[in-house]
């Protein structure tokens, strides 16, 4: 009987051990079984995202100017000079965002041809087939780089192509030159100055005394002249001074200061970096609580004249829309019309030149009387004078007498 009750107790427990060992099993198959199932479930969700996503891909509609990079060479300045290079990058911005492109700048290391070649031909090497050059140093670089990259097409702002001997000028049909009517844009703004001052005196500070510089400083006097033939302003432009260059910041705010000093209570400043620092010196005296002004140019500097109050020491801006010619020709290239071989001068006719569309701190007066101005420019009962001796005719023809010691 014993032998039987411990037979029958080992078999019980060998089943036993027997079930705990295929429960054991069992359970780690599962486990497996659990992993591997969620493997695959994974994996189904990633092919059928990858499935969605080429899917997406397949039913947008194919961007024709994928690759497509477009390239620009700063002049003097920075890219965020608020000037002429910012202007310039952010036209092309604009394309970037509208087109899908790939975009570059790069910023010489000096200011000779050869500095300018040099980054030319680094955008070439690393495909950029459409370059943009904006400033009339890049007329002689230009000039040979038309013939030694004939695939790439160039839009030079505010140039010809030339020798460096200027004995020859030529442009191929890869280049496009585009001007701008400058002196339209400084002679609505001088109009502006003129009915905004209340000290009676204005002042003009320019960079370089290049041509697109001097037409805003011969339009911005020529504004102010008409204004008070027109408008019974009595305003003359006392201080008139070329710095020299375009990034000197400090020294354009020391030449502003002084016209501060002298009783001058809007400036206007086509002077790119040197711009800037008119642009400084305002701000700290508007802090003071003086009143006074600066016409920004080429772009609306309204946003960098502001102060800690809100406010901003820009009164107008004598603007290009050089954004716009930017975008245009890039544009125009992307679509295969591509303007080369052409020069082609925007005016405000064109929509080229003009105030910003918003000017804060202009009287609703002003606003109306530059209005009518632009819409004389445009019709061609109001012509600004281009050049000093046509605004030497136009001063003497509205009665403006030019102060002593002032050069235009």
């Amino acid at each position: 009987m014993l032998k039987r009750t411990i037979a029958m107790l080992l078999v019980v427990l060998l089943v036993a051990a027997s079930f705990v060992a295929c429960g054991g099993s069992n359970n780690a198959a599962n486990d497996n079984a659990g992993t591997e199932t969620a493997t695959e479930t994974e994996t189904a969700t990633e092919t059928e995202t990858e499935t969605e996503t080429e899917t997406e891909e397949a039913t947008e509609p194919a961007n024709d100017y994928a690759g497509t990079k477009v390239g620009m060479v700063t002049d003097s300045g920075t890219i965020t000079d608020k000037s002429f290079n910012q202007g310039t990058w952010e036209g092309i911005l604009l394309a970037v965002d509208e087109f899908g492109i790939a975009e570059k700048y790069l910023q010489p290391g000096g200011e000779t041809t050869d500095d300018y070649l040099t980054e030319i031909g680094n955008l070439v090497d690393s495909e950029h087939e459409i370059i943009i050059t904006p400033g009339f140093k890049f007329e002689e670089a230009i000039f040979i780089a038309q013939d030694e990259y004939p695939d790439t097409n160039f839009v030079l702002i505010d140039g010809t192509p030339h020798s460096g001997d200027y004995s020859e000028f030529r442009q191929e049909n890869n280049v496009v030159s585009v001007f701008f009517a400058e002196h339209e844009a400084g002679f609505l703004a001088g109009v502006a100055a003129a009915l905004e001052s209340e000290t009676g005196k204005a002042g003009f500070i320019g960079g370089m005394e290049i041509p697109p510089v001097q037409k805003f400083g011969w339009g911005f006097t020529a504004g102010v002249a008409y204004a008070n033939a027109n408008y019974g302003t009595n305003v003359q432009v006392v201080d008139y001074i070329y710095q020299g260059t375009f990034h000197e910041v400090d020294a354009g705010q020391q030449i502003a200061a002084s016209m501060f000093d002298k009783g001058v209570d809007v400036i206007h400043a086509a002077a790119g970096g040197v711009g800037v620092g008119a642009i400084n010196e305002a701000k700290t005296r508007k802090t003071n609580d003086e009143k006074v002004w600066i016409v920004g140019v080429d772009v609306d500097q309204y946003a960098d004249g502001m102060i800690e109050d809100g406010t901003s020491v820009i009164l107008t801006s004598a603007m290009k829309k050089i954004d716009v010619a930017a975008y245009d020709y890039i544009k125009a290239h992307l679509e295969g019309n591509f303007p080369g071989g052409q020069t082609i001068s925007l005016t405000a006719k064109e929509g080229g030149v003009g105030l910003p569309a918003e000017n804060p701190n202009l009287q609703a007066d002003t606003v109306a009387k530059t209005d009518e101005v632009l819409a004389g420019l445009i019709d061609g009962s109001i012509v600004a004078p281009d050049t000093a001796e046509a605004l030497g005719e136009f001063l003497n023809a509205n009665g403006y007498t030019t102060p002593d010691g002032v050069v235009y």
